[in-house]
Parts: structure tokens; C-alpha cells; sequence
């Protein structure tokens, strides 16, 4: 179907895939641990759009791009890194008002909890996930594997696996949120720890950035 071949294979292929450890599956965890289970889900929605954009590129061949040309690759990969830097450098120096842990009211605590900024949260997943262009090389080198050579319409191929692949991912990224902010929910609700948990993700997204950066094609 849609020239697709061995799709069973592909699907536990993809799972395990998406079980392995990555840069987007930290930049989850980082996010839930630090500004729990609705950040961590915005950032699970952010990381599973970039993939579908990674899959548009690699359905139209945008992706050969990166592939066939070194400074292309290379311009992606700085701007990839660059922006994790720039987002664990942004956590580091910002002032940190813990949300959960508080003197005020409950209903103060809540309206800032959810004066969360989501929209910066997804934003910020998806150019983490776009911007790296492993992920492009990974479909290109990926995806192939499970398409008929000789069906005409390759495009809608990687189109589908591209859905499966992202709904696979989004399961098991969302399961990494809940997780991941539940075990620091406790933790979350000591102001000194909270802050000390923002300063680590902080951290981590520059360690992240550095280590996309030193990576090679």
C-alpha cells in the first residue's frame, strides 16, 4: 500500500528508534522536569512538528539538499546549535520565579502556571528539531529501506511514513513528559530545587548544542 513495504517492520523499527536517547528526547525531559507536564507536552507537540516538516522536506527532496551539499548541512548545523545555546544561555541568566512553591494564593499560583508562555515552548521544540540536520540524513537514510523502488509516487511514501513515524514518537515523547514531570513534581514544589532544576535544563541545552555542534556529516 502507498508503495510501502514491510510497514510492521518499520513500525517497530521506528519505535525503537524513538526509545533511543536523543536531543529531543532530553530537550522533553529537560522541559518537564523543570516546568512540568504542560510544558513538557508543548514540547512534545513542538519536537513531533518538526518531524513533519523533516518529512515535507524529505517528500519534495528538499533534503537531498543537506545531503549532497557540506555547506548546507554545515549552516543548519550552526543554526541548530546556535539556537540550543542560545536557549540554555536565556535559562541561565533569566530571573526564575518558581510557579509551584509560593506564598500566594492558590488562584495566583494557577493563573501563573498558566501564563505559561506555550506558544514559545512549541516554538522553540520545533526549530530544535528542524534545525538539526541529523534528523534529515536519518529520513533520507531511513525511510528508502521501506519503499518499492519502482513505485512512481515515492513521495506519498515518505509522506505516510513520515505520519507514522511522528505518531509513534508523539506517544512515546508524551509518556517521557508525564513521566518525566511527575518524578519532579515534589521536587518542583521546593522554590530552591525549582530553581536549581531551570538552571540545569540550562545546562543541558547548551551541552546539546555544543554536542550537534562538534558532531560530523
Amino acid at each position: 500500500m502507498f508503495g510501502i513495504e514491510n510497514y510492521i517492520g518499520f513500525i517497530l523499527a521506528a519505535i525503537l528508534l524513538n526509545v533511543t536517547p536523543g536531543t529531543d528526547s532530553m530537550y522533553i525531559i529537560t522541559r518537564s522536569m523543570s516546568q512540568g507536564q504542560t510544558a513538557g507536552f508543548y514540547s512534545v507537540l513542538g519536537i513531533t512538528s518538526g518531524i513533519l516538516v523533516h518529512t515535507l522536506l524529505a517528500a519534495f527532496g528538499l533534503s537531498v539538499l543537506l545531503a549532497s551539499s557540506p555547506l548546507a548541512f554545515t549552516l543548519v548545523k550552526y543554526i541548530g546549535a546556535s539556537y540550543l545555546c542560545y536557549l540554555g544561555f536565556k535559562i541561565l541568566t533569566s530571573k526564575q520565579t518558581p510557579l509551584l512553591a509560593s506564598n500566594t494564593p492558590d488562584e495566583e499560583k494557577m493563573a501563573t502556571a498558566q501564563s505559561l508562555d506555550r506558544w514559545q515552548i512549541y516554538k522553540q521544540g520545533v526549530i530544535t528539531n528542524t534545525f538539526n540536520p541529523k534528523v534529515a540524513l536519518f529520513f533520507l537514510a531511513f525511510f528508502p529501506q521501506f519503499i518499492n523502488p519502482s513505485y512512481t509516487n515515492s513521495m506519498l511514501s515518505f509522506l505516510m511514513l513520515g505520519l507514522s513515524f511522528a505518531t509513534t514518537g508523539f506517544i512515546w515523547c508524551s509518556c517521557l513528559a508525564l513521566l518525566a514531570s511527575k518524578f519532579s513534581e515534589n521536587l518542583r514544589k521546593n522554590p530552591a530545587i525549582e530553581v536549581i532544576l531551570n538552571r540545569i535544563s540550562g545546562v543541558i541545552f547548551i551541552g546539546m548544542g555544543v554536542k550537534l555542534l562538534t558532531e560530523k556529516g
